[in-house]
């Protein structure tokens, strides 16, 4: 059984609006950490008292003071912000010590720092940086697609790279293409969405558009990259569950002298036609040790989006796994 322990200590300075801007509503965030990290949070002012184990009352410490550290630039606290900082502590409990040999990895963009949260977001940004080809696998609301954009961004900002090529196959997921009105670039425009979004949260709506203008930001179907050679490129491709055998091949080998490519997808969320194969799940097998590619494999550990997005994967999971014994 765990020994207990119990820490104290005092967060300065004395600022009572702050102060309640960090316990919340109703101490709604001291309650979070307490489920989150399994310790019981009291505090009288800005004395506070943490107990549990010991690595988890270190981590509940770091992550108060943290907190208290960005109401000194926040209004009000938001609850996506508590919810990162746990979420990015409670991996940091789950690490083995080989972490600690991964040194600080921070993504600069126009609109601020972007930093992993968490053990394998990190190795898996390191692994973008260092490798030509990074394949980024897991379920939804890992960072997967975000960060690559980020590590896109930043890329473009250093003059590393000229062009940033943003790509998904038009594949549908129940939703029928032809139904819906405008050419191939509008009907998959809405498939494209969340590579938009990153996009305008890094550099702003403006710039994005003139960027894109000027077609250094391509956001493009993966069928419009046939026939190409992208040079001096950060190449993304998204939703990659969802290509085929010959689409994988055809992207990968689009890639010219001085290009990057981030490969990202759910290999539990494919969509193509029953009977045929996934491209990810072929590359996963064939490319395996090949020299500057690397793979990534979040689990439902890594999600930090809202907490029952984490339960919702975790739980399906438990199903799948059930489905498998049976079969």
């Amino acid at each position: 059984m765990s020994e207990t322990h119990s820490i104290q200590f005092t967060l300065e300075p004395v600022d009572n609006e702050r102060l309640a801007n960090l316990s919340g509503h109703l101490d709604e965030n001291f309650r979070l950490i307490e489920r989150r990290l399994g310790i019981e949070v009291t505090n009288r002012g800005n004395q506070f008292q943490l107990i549990g184990e010991q690595v988890n009352v270190d981590a509940g410490r770091a992550v108060i003071e943290e907190l208290f550290e960005e109401t000194a630039n926040s209004a009000a606290l938001g609850a996506e912000t508590v919810h990162l900082i746990v979420q990015s502590m409670a991996c940091r409990l789950t690490e083995d010590k080989a972490s600690s040999k991964h040194s600080d990895v921070v993504i600069t963009t126009k609109r601020g720092l972007i930093r992993p949260r968490g053990h394998n977001q990190k190795r898996y940004v390191e692994r973008i940086l260092a490798n030509d080809i990074s394949f980024g696998i897991g379920p939804a609301g890992t960072g997967k697609t975000y960060l690559a954009v980020a590590a896109a961004v930043d890329a473009l900002e250093r003059q590393e790279i000229r062009r940033i090529i943003l790509t998904r196959p038009a594949v549908e997921a129940g939703e029928r293409l032809g139904f819906l009105p405008g050419d191939l670039n509008q009907k998959v425009d809405p498939y494209l969405r969340p590579l938009y979004d990153a996009l305008y949260e890094m550099l702003g709506f403006e710039r994005v558009g003139k960027l894109m203008e000027k077609n250094v930001i391509e956001v493009a179907p993966l069928a419009y990259m046939r026939g190409r050679t992208l040079n001096e490129a950060f190449i993304i491709l998204d939703e990659s569950q969802n290509t085929t055998a010959e689409q994988m091949k055809m992207l990968l080998t689009r890639i010219g002298f001085g290009s990057k490519a981030v490969i990202t997808g759910d290999i539990t969320q494919v969509d193509l036609p029953r009977g045929t194969q996934s491209g990810l799940r072929q590359a996963i097998e064939i490319l395996k040790g090949v020299k500057d590619i690397s793979f990534t494999f979040f689990q439902s550990t890594d999600v930090v989006r809202h907490p029952v997005v984490q339960r919702v994967v975790q739980a399906y999971e438990k199903f799948d796994d059930k489905n498998k014994v049976k079969s």
